[in-house]
């Protein structure tokens, strides 16, 4: 096989990586270089942008280390037996991208994920040193998150969690069973375990000891994990319920949802199809609303019989179609809780309600002002200035949010 110059394998592995989902530094200790000793900074603004909660960007290089791999995921492009360009970066070449990425402005921190190779032991020790050598001999500050290795050693996601801002252990797919049927050769409950030990590890760390000194930080920015939906049979109900599950076990930071796309075979000449990222969108959605809109999943995917989110509008709006006896609400009366299931408003929004109606009534203009999506609310809201009148209880108002009927070609 040729030998792969390293812009070559920059390309392969990017390209490998964009099946991972990645995640912000919100969470992580805040860090930078300002003293003139060291390098980089996980704060700031500014090739992979993810988003913290609070709106801030951060740019990551996002790679695999290899996309060889042992182990045979029937969903995974990487697999053993799939018919891909392979590559692999050595522990050097990784800290040197990083380090040249970051000081031409490229990027604030590192996603580094990687196929199994060998064994998950050597596949994770290469990731810990690679860790290591950016922030021992680089004095890296800038943040960092590794895709942990639930079958590897103990002792190496302990020293990964000392290492970088956050870790994630992917459960691979919904259901124990799914696992067992597309990734034989993972086991859940040995994910489980190294999840649990993160949370644990995390826990620990947090506590200061007898003589009142904080042990160093464990993943400061918290675990995540990755789902992909649609490769088996699962309903949005098993999806989030197994979610909701996962966030209130393991203190999750996040639960990625990543859309199944059956992987091309170049020996078959299969083409590639359309992942299903509008079941992927609502999920994130309703996953939203489950953690800070105060619903409970009964009522997010109860409206359909078969277990299912409506992908034509969004989760909160199918809502409140689905409740219209409880709207028209009074902007200026109701309360946090009911405010909150208003299509169209925010957390944010609600907050500046609630503030500016201590002082003054408000009025349709004002909620324009706050960044309301009246175009959402006007339906299911009253206040100065406006009535929906009929509009809430008419016939076509869900036709006003869905997309207009497409044409298919016949051929």
């Amino acid at each position: 096989m040729a030998r792969l110059d390293l812009q070559k394998k920059l390309a392969i592995l990017s390209d490998a990586a964009r099946y991972d989902a990645s995640c912000a530094s919100s969470g992580s200790t805040k860090r930078d270089s300002r003293d003139g000793k060291s390098l980089g900074s996980n704060e700031g603004s500014g090739i992979c942008h993810a988003y913290a909660p609070d709106g801030r960007c951060i740019s990551l290089l996002k790679i695999l280390m290899t996309n060889f791999c042992i182990y045979d995921c029937a969903y995974c492009i990487n697999r053993v037996s799939s018919n891909v360009q392979r590559a692999r970066f050595s522990v050097d070449e990784v800290v040197s991208l990083t380090v040249e990425f970051y000081r031409r402005n490229y990027i604030e921190g590192l996603f580094l994920s990687s196929g199994i190779i060998k064994s998950p032991d050597a596949t994770m020790s290469d990731m810990v040193q690679i860790a290591r050598k950016l922030r021992h001999d680089e004095n890296f500050r800038g943040y960092i998150h590794l895709k942990t290795i639930p079958d590897a050693a103990p002792e190496l996601i302990e020293e990964a969690g000392l290492l970088a801002d956050r870790l994630s252990i992917n459960v691979e797919l919904p259901t124990d069973g799914a696992v067992k049927s597309y990734a034989p050769e993972k086991n859940p409950d040995t994910i489980r375990k190294a999840m649990a030990d993160v949370r644990l590890a995390k826990q620990v760390r947090s506590e200061k000891s007898h003589t009142g000194k904080r042990p160093p930080k464990f993943a400061p920015a918290g675990q995540s994990t990755q789902m992909i939906v649609g490769a088996d049979g699962s309903t949005d109900t098993t999806i989030l319920g197994n979610s909701t599950r996962l966030y209130s076990s393991y203190k999750l930071k996040r639960v990625y949802y990543s859309a199944f796309s059956p992987i091309p075979d170049a020996s078959r000449n299969l083409p590639l199809i359309k992942p299903p990222l509008q079941r992927e969108h609502r999920l994130y959605q309703a996953d939203w609303l489950l953690r800070f809109y105060g619903f409970d999943l009964s009522e997010i995917t109860g409206g359909r019989a078969d277990g299912n989110l409506d992908l034509e509008i969004d989760p909160k709006l199918a809502w409140a179609l689905a409740n219209r006896h409880q709207f028209p609400v009074d902007v200026n009366k109701a309360d946090r809780e009911l405010l909150l299931r208003i299509p169209g408003f925010g957390v944010k929004t609600v907050n500046r309600i609630l503030s500016t109606r201590r002082h003054r009534y408000l009025r349709y203009e004002d909620l324009m002002r706050m960044g309301a999506s009246m175009k959402k609310a006007r339906a299911f809201v009253t206040l100065g200035g406006w009535s929906p009148g009929t509009l809430t209880d008419s016939v076509d108002l869900r036709a006003r949010f869905a997309p207009p009927p497409e044409q298919l070609s016949l051929l």
